[in-house]
């Protein structure tokens, strides 16, 4: 290719290609190969209503998780500890026997919840929840599947839950630790016989560990002896502590993971770009997006991942300016449940265009067909990096990934040598000029206050960094009107005095500070 760039794999057979429908964590997998089980070898073992739901999704033969977890437990009652990749079919991996449980012991209560599966966010709590009613479909009973998440009226949705006959539920941690309040919300789930922990690494990061010792403390005791289910694409040590909670000793581990492999989708092809100076990002995006799509203009369907909500906000109006020929999507946490379900969706049905995006999505959400992932800026952690590179390269197909880094935050290549990123094989940074005449052009037109809430949110991110950026709190301060200044602002933002006071920046020079919150 013209740009020097290693020329992609070539893609998969067509037959392999034609689900581009599905939007859940699993595979499709109607085409056998080497080694593949089908489905129909669980006859006999699940139920005959449950085959009939999973052939009716397409799926003919069971990925390798799903195979492990169906054919290795002792039981399809045990307990287990289980570790796959992202888009390898662990949502039907763990659905599947914890119905059956249900099914082959009469175990199901009316107005009872028998299955509670606890997963980081409301996107993936949608996603799990819409493969359990297609599993399901075929049953002569129908076993209703509620969910349980933030940004929606929770009274509405309380009394829906008490009212109702929930078999299953999908909640976030935060919501259900609040649900878990009410009386009547404990009685429903006395009768529970599955509790799954999907993303469980994510589920012990700092904000959502306290949630979830404090429902499993509201649950039944252990002792009554549900069954308990760990999923996770990494387990770092931190798991242990809840393990010893949700699972008995003796449990099951299972991994499809080979451990001498790259800890990320070996068919991801990754590359980093580091800029000079942090006014650069923008060009350098745009540079990218643009270099990426002349590669591949069939198959450009992208998710730009950025470091905070209102960050990704103001990127998505950029875009949205400077590359009018794609069309753009946004998601991040900033915006009403409402929003993000239909962005969701849409982008799950788009052929093609451009997702901004924030973590909301960087786990478990599967958007059929995503060819590239673009980071931009510092990844949170080396796991974080991971989660969002699998984003693509999905259900059989190839992906690329692009990091697109400042000067400062150059280290995270350094530090992570076990992560095969390799430098873009284009010198963007030659051609950032007539990308940067572009950002010029569009700022401009984007609200001044999309812009003010951007620099504050860049402020508190990187202020959790200084260490590794070797920054100091002034030079950080500088680096963040550097930023603004990229972003056509003639003077820094104003920030309100009680906002930098809780981001310990008082009395750091080159701080415009007002009075009011404009958060």
């Amino acid at each position: 290719m013209s740009d020097g760039r290693p020329p992609r794999a070539p893609k998969q057979p067509e037959q392999e290609q034609g689900h581009t429908e599905r939007t859940v964590d699993t595979p499709p997998t109607t085409v056998a190969h080497e080694g593949q089980t089908p489905f129909s070898t669980m006859k006999g073992v699940l139920h005959p209503g449950l085959l009939q739901g999973v052939d009716a999704m397409g799926f003919k033969y069971m990925s390798p998780v799903q195979e492990k977890v169906l054919k290795e437990l002792p039981s399809l009652s045990s307990d287990c500890l289980v570790q796959a990749k992202t888009g390898t079919g662990k949502t039907a991996a763990f659905l599947l026997p914890a119905i059956q449980n249900l099914l082959s012991h009469n175990m199901l209560r009316r107005g009872h919840v028998g299955i509670l599966v606890i997963c980081p966010t409301r996107e993936l709590a949608l996603q799990i929840a819409k493969e359990c009613v297609d599993i399901a479909s075929h049953l002569p009973e129908k076993l209703e599947c509620h969910t349980a998440f933030g940004g929606t009226q929770r009274a509405s949705s309380l009394k829906r839950f008490i009212e109702g006959n929930p078999a299953i539920l999908v909640a976030t941690p935060g919501r259900l630790d609040d649900m878990l309040g009410e009386e009547k919300v404990r009685q429903k789930l006395q009768g529970l016989k599955t509790l799954v922990l999907d993303e469980a690494d994510r589920m012990l990061d700092a904000g959502f560990a306290p949630a979830i010792h404090k429902i499993l403390k509201r649950l039944p005791p252990k002792s009554d002896g549900w069954q308990g289910m760990c999923f996770s694409a990494t387990l770092p040590d931190r798991v242990n502590d809840v393990v010893k909670c949700v699972l008995f000793p003796g449990y099951t581990s299972l991994s499809t993971i080979d451990p001498n492999e790259a800890p990320t989708v070996a068919r991801v092809p990754q590359f980093y770009v580091t800029l000079p100076s942090i006014k650069q990002t923008f060009a350098a995006l745009l540079a990218v997006l643009e270099k990426e799509y002349e590669s591949n203009p069939d198959d450009f369907k992208v998710v730009v991942f950025g470091t905070t909500a209102n960050g990704v906000g103001m990127l998505y109006d950029l875009c949205k300016l400077a590359l009018p020929q794609f069309k753009t999507f946004e998601l991040h946490s900033r915006m009403n449940q409402n929003a993000r379900t239909r962005t969701t969706n849409e982008f799950k049905e788009a052929p093609r265009g451009i997702l901004i995006a924030s973590d909301v999505v960087g786990r478990g959400m599967d958007f059929p067909n995503v060819s590239l992932v673009v980071q931009l800026g510092l990844p949170m952690n080396t796991e974080q990096y991971i989660h969002r590179v699998g984003r693509t390269a999905r259900a059989g197909r190839d992906g690329r990934a692009v990091t697109i880094l400042f000067s400062n935050e150059a280290f995270f290549i350094k530090t992570n040598p076990t992560l095969p990123i390799k430098p873009y094989p284009t010198d963007i940074v030659s051609e950032l000029p007539k990308y940067q005449s572009l950002v010029d052009k569009s700022f401009p037109q984007v609200e001044e206050l999309a812009k003010t809430k951007a620099y504050q949110a860049f402020l508190g991110y990187n202020k959790t960094y200084l260490k590794k950026l070797q920054l100091g709190p002034k030079e950080l301060v500088q680096l963040a009107n550097e930023y603004a200044y990229a972003m056509g602002c003639p003077e820094p933002p104003m920030i309100d005095k009680r906002v930098v006071g809780k981001m310990g920046l008082k009395g750091v020079p080159g701080l415009r500070i007002g009075s009011r919150d404009r958060d």
